[in-house]
């Protein structure tokens, strides 16, 4: 009987910095924590739902940003987008071992939101969703899709969002963010029967 070699137990964390003329950020992430998060964005509902995707994808998740919010939220939201998106891409390294594939369901009251996460290496972002107001707080709805595409773009992955349900935008935003934190822990997570293994056809993600 052949045994196939176990996962690499090498940690898989990442510390990236981007800085440009309209913000200034850090990121430090452990794909393979427990859910600890210290934010500090300058946007509270953004704040709020960063912590989302550190506490449902069990993912320790440090996120420091100075930008140009007095111009708006806009450059703030995408770039740590862009740069969490980079840090994920790092921290998983060449994707050995990985189940590649996540998706969930998660319902907040009235609202259901669905996400499915592919470790493709091809960066696509299909969303879906109809929000019913235009601000949550401080936080403009619009922004949603500015973030999840410099996500995907830096992480390199293709990213399915569905909105299905939900008349309260602020419902429909967690519902949106805490499925993304499931599916994205159970496509990073380790597969033992996977071994060593890049799980493609092609050798390669």
């Amino acid at each position: 009987m052949t045994t196939l070699p176990a996962p690499s137990a090498a940690a898989r964390t990442a510390d990236v910095q981007r800085v440009t003329a309209e913000t200034q950020i850090r990121v430090r992430v452990d794909l393979d924590g427990t859910g600890r998060a210290r934010l500090d964005t300058g946007i509270g509902f953004f704040d709020h739902m960063l912590d989302q995707i550190a506490r449902h994808g069990l993912i320790d998740l440090e996120i420091e940003c100075r930008g140009d919010l007095h111009i708006d939220g806009h450059h703030t939201v995408e770039d740590v987008g862009i740069t969490l998106g980079q840090a994920v891409a790092r921290a998983v390294g060449d994707k050995r071992g990985i189940r590649r594939y996540g998706h969930a369901y998660v319902p907040l009251d009235e609202a259901l939101s669905r996400v499915v996460v592919d470790f493709s290496g091809r960066p696509g972002l299909h969303l879906d969703v109809r929000f019913t107001a235009g601000m949550i707080g401080q936080f403009d709805t619009q922004l949603v899709h500015e973030f999840f595409q410099g996500f995907v773009n830096h992480a390199g992955v293709t990213l399915h969002i569905d909105n299905l349900k939900g008349h309260n935008a602020h419902h429909q935003c967690e519902t949106i963010f805490k499925a993304f934190a499931r599916a994205l822990r159970a496509a990073v997570e380790r597969d033992p029967r996977l071994g060593d293994a890049v799980p493609s056809t092609k050798g390669s993600l």
